[in-house]
């Protein structure tokens, strides 16, 4: 999402972009998308799979607390359709789209251009493409921000897992409900989650925790919620970062976005509405650089994402910190 959303607005700029994706791939992910998204962004309605009316805590102790959506709903989308979309967007606004995978970056003293290496997925050649100015969008543990960026290997991450499965007709399960599990036994410092997807739904959960059993963990909630005999579609895992990177730059030709600039909510986890603001503003920061000629404008994306976002990110981050450390706390934390 961040890397088609920084396409597309770069194309808008009238700017020549390429973007360069893995094709087939689905993301394991929740695909919770706030009104905001699907307004600011103009998704279709028929990328929304499910309108989620109402929100149930569950606490360790089994306490119910049901929270309506206030003024509308909260969307879900199936990233497997709702990534392509935006891909389809992206290169129908005039951005070039190439598959495959990213190899590395190589400069040269003598001149501003840097070259992208990427192995194309048809004919599995090396293929070059050179470039002013680079967006590294490839998600959490990025390989751009690995290779290009002082402290890009250390981001702070969970990992996350969920199976995919069919949704159940009738039970205890509310297509139109999300919920979500404070519970050690599920996750000792994430949570644990039934997100409906219309004809499916994600059941998973995530920790930071090495040594966790995650499929034990999601065969838990399957089995309390009465999901267990529900034919499983699929089973994923991914990294979700939890803090953003202190920079997004390189302050000469690159900046990040999305889970590769580690911008992801803590204590929710969400990270689609933020990737795509990032790639918004990451698009800003490079047609800056562009208009004015100055590199240095490259920092725009993240001082105007933090400046718009930091307080969320922060009250997040203590809310984790002082509710998600024992089951006590987040008794206590459901109950409030």
């Amino acid at each position: 999402p961040s890397g088609a959303t920084a396409a597309m607005e770069l194309a808008l700029q009238n700017r020549k972009v390429a973007f360069i994706d893995r094709e087939g791939r689905i993301k394991p992910c929740g695909g919770a998308v706030p009104p905001r998204l699907i307004r600011d962004f103009n998704i279709p309605d028929s990328q929304i799979v499910a309108k989620i009316k109402t929100a149930r805590m569950i606490s360790p102790t089994s306490r119910m607390v049901d929270i309506p959506i206030e003024n509308g709903y909260v969307g879900m989308v199936e990233r497997e359709n709702f990534d392509e979309f935006l891909r389809n967007r992206a290169s129908n606004k005039g951005a070039k789209r190439f598959t495959g995978t990213f190899l590395r970056v190589e400069r040269t003293e003598e001149t501003d251009i840097v070259s992208v290496f990427f192995k194309d997925k048809k004919s599995r050649e090396e293929i070059e493409l050179k470039s002013r100015f680079i967006i590294g969008a490839d998600g959490a543990r990025s390989d751009v921000a690995r290779s290009q960026m002082p402290g890009g290997k250390s981001i702070p991450y969970v990992i996350a897992y969920h199976e995919i499965i069919e949704a159940p007709k009738g039970g205890i399960y509310d297509p139109d409900r999300c919920d979500v599990i404070y519970d050690g036994r599920i996750s000792p410092d994430f949570y644990g989650w039934i997100f409906p997807h219309g004809k499916s739904a994600s059941v998973g959960m995530g920790t930071g925790k090495n040594g966790f059993d995650l499929k034990e963990a999601t065969a838990k909630i399957r089995e309390s919620s009465g999901l267990d005999k529900c034919n499983t579609i699929r089973k994923e895992g991914a990294p979700i970062p939890l803090k953003p990177l202190d920079n997004w730059d390189n302050g000469k030709d690159l900046v990040l976005a999305g889970d590769a600039a580690g911008v992801v909510a803590p204590s929710s986890g969400e990270g689609i509405y933020y990737a795509m603001i990032g790639g918004q503003e990451a698009a800003y920061a490079v047609n800056e650089c562009i208009k004015y000629k100055n590199p240095k404008f490259l920092k725009l994306a993240r001082k105007r994402f933090m400046s718009e976002h930091k307080t969320v990110f922060r009250v997040l981050e203590a809310m984790q910190n002082a509710y998600y450390k024992s089951d006590d706390r987040r008794e206590r934390f459901v109950s409030l």
